[in-house]
């Protein structure tokens, strides 16, 4: 009995140790023949084979991110999908179709920047910090059209033409306006570099106050220490109103600006309102603005804050109105005091 068990033992393990030598033979045979590969499929159709799937999605995911020559990143539908497999060792492996494969679906975006005045883009260039420049420089050379002057980032499937800065400087620069000679009463006002305006002696009082049609606003609440009329200096056009720097100054009425920007004449930065019927209103020596020409502002809106800009010994804003380009006396219509 023991002895059958033993030789059916033996006989089993014949068997099996010719399997695994069967086997083995067959695995050698097919390794030799096949090797471990992957299929890589897109859109549903085997377009190669890679050995390497991590560096060839590796690259492929570079490619979609863009390369910083102005690519922001490419549009790519479908992404290859990979698959282990046998393949006869005379194949060989083409990740380069592959990837070219890939980049004829993909949809290259552009990154850019346009420079816009007043909303609409006037020219492009490549980089931010060009952008920049020409923002920068304008502002350094005072052009009248520095507050509509912008930068906006940009995508596109093509790029424009590039300027060079030097060229967009030059075509969007405005020479600031001469400041507006301005008169009193029945006289003219005639303002030098140096804001002093010469005047006849014949000076706007409350006896010919002429009417507006509209009720102003204090722009500021705060101490007056200059007054409309004649000083020292000579002939002065507005009141000045003391406040601490920052303070935020209001429309008196509402309108649309007509300047918001510096002046060369002697009001620093300055704005000016047109309340309709030739009735102006000017806010000068501020530290900033905050609207810009064309703009529509309401009644007691915010359009800058105070500061010591132009020819100035404080901290104040200069208020004036003005009628038909004639300067009048603020006190008639704001601020009121009694005269005698």
């Amino acid at each position: 009995m023991i002895k059958n068990i033993i030789v059916r033992i033996r006989t089993s393990l014949k068997v099996i140790t010719l399997i695994i030598i069967a086997t083995l033979i067959i695995g050698c045979i097919f390794l030799y023949v096949y090797r471990p590969i992957y299929s890589v499929t897109l859109n549903g159709e085997v377009v190669g084979y890679t050995e390497n799937k991590s560096k060839l999605q590796n690259e492929i995911n570079q490619y979609i991110q863009g390369d910083g020559n102005n690519v922001a990143f490419v549009q790519v539908d479908n992404l290859p999908q990979y698959n282990m497999c046998l393949l006869k060792k005379g194949n060989v492996a083409n990740d380069e179709e592959i990837f070219d494969t890939v980049k004829q679906q993909g949809t290259t975006y552009y990154q850019y920047y346009a420079i816009t005045e007043d909303e609409k883009e006037k020219s492009y260039v490549a980089t931010y910090e060009e952008a920049k420049s020409v923002t920068d420089e304008l502002k350094t050379k005072k052009s009248n059209n520095i507050s509509k002057i912008g930068i906006v980032k940009k995508y596109g499937t093509t790029l424009p033409q590039f300027d060079t800065t030097t060229k967009i400087v030059a075509a969007l620069y405005v020479k600031p306006p001469a400041p507006k000679p301005v008169a009193v009463a029945t006289t003219t006002a005639v303002y030098s570099s140096s804001y002093k305006p010469t005047y006849s002696k014949t000076e706007n009082s409350p006896t010919n106050k002429i009417a507006i049609g509209i009720t102003l606003n204090k722009p500021v609440n705060g101490i007056i220490t200059s007054r409309y009329g004649y000083r020292r200096s000579g002939f002065h056009t507005g009141l000045d109103i003391a406040q601490p720097i920052g303070t935020k100054i209001k429309a008196a009425a509402s309108g649309t600006v007509e300047y918001a920007g510096w002046s060369s004449s002697g009001y620093g930065i300055y704005v000016i309102i047109s309340h309709g019927n030739g009735i102006e209103t000017l806010y000068a020596h501020c530290k900033e603005v905050y609207v810009k020409a064309g703009q529509q502002v309401s009644q007691g809106q915010v359009i800058a804050a105070i500061g010591m800009t132009g020819n100035t010994t404080g901290p104040h804003v200069h208020f004036e109105v003005r009628i038909d380009g004639q300067c009048q006396n603020p006190q008639n219509y704001i601020y009121q005091r009694s005269l005698n």
